[in-house]
């Protein structure tokens, strides 16, 4: 006689691997390390960017040249109670200056002397002797501007003449003597007076400007033996 056997419904059976074991639970200080570890690139590039921003924020900027602006007229030094020598080179006393007070403006390469007194040689030994209350010249006191009472005295032996004025330029390199201011001149017992001079004493020429008014005195003559 058959026998039948019934065998309940199976699910399906899936062939394959094994779920993992479940991990460990890190704790919370190793889970913040890996995520500052993960995102440090990221912070060291917005670091250099907030530290360039502060730079450029920060730099001061170069200021504007300014222009040069002008040079102070006064005095760089100063002297009392000097002398002043200038020697050619063949070491003969050219130029001698002396004064009560010198003072030197660097601005202007100029002296400023008080109470001046002037002694210079010619090259034909002809000695000039100036004065004057006060004198303007140039850094080698080659060039002077007497101001004041001024007196010159130029010559050789008996050909001495002697200037007087308020002003007087005289040019010791060149050996002229000028002035645009009357002037008073004097050789011998002659005087002149003018308006104004050019005097030269290589070429022993004066030049006038007028009005002039001139007194000549002649010598008398020596009676003949």
């Amino acid at each position: 006689m058959p026998i039948e056997l019934h065998v309940p419904d199976l699910p399906p059976l899936t062939i394959g691997a094994a779920p993992p074991p479940n991990r460990l639970r890190e704790p919370w200080p190793a889970r913040i390390l890996e995520a500052l570890s993960s995102y440090l690139p990221l912070l060291l590039m917005a670091l250099l960017a907030a530290s360039t921003w502060w730079l450029v924020q920060n730099t001061p900027l170069p200021e504007p040249e300014r222009p040069a602006g002008p040079v102070r007229h006064d005095p760089d030094y100063t002297m009392e109670r000097f002398t002043l020598q200038r020697f050619g080179e063949d070491g003969r006393l050219r130029v001698q200056v002396e004064g009560e007070e010198l003072r030197h403006y660097p601005d202007t390469d100029r002296l400023e002397i008080d109470v001046v007194r002037i002694r210079a040689v010619a090259d034909d030994g002809a000695l000039t002797l100036a004065t004057a209350r006060s004198a303007l010249a140039n850094g080698d006191a080659t060039e002077v501007q007497l101001l004041g009472g001024a007196q010159v005295t130029s010559g050789a032996g008996g050909e001495r003449i002697e200037f007087r004025g308020e002003f007087l330029h005289a040019f010791l390199r060149t050996e002229q003597l000028r002035s645009h201011l009357p002037v008073q001149i004097q050789r011998g017992p002659s005087v002149v007076r003018a308006a104004g001079m050019e005097y030269d004493h290589l070429s022993r020429t004066v030049q006038l400007k007028g009005p002039v008014r001139a007194v000549f005195v002649v010598p008398p003559r020596k009676p003949q033996g």
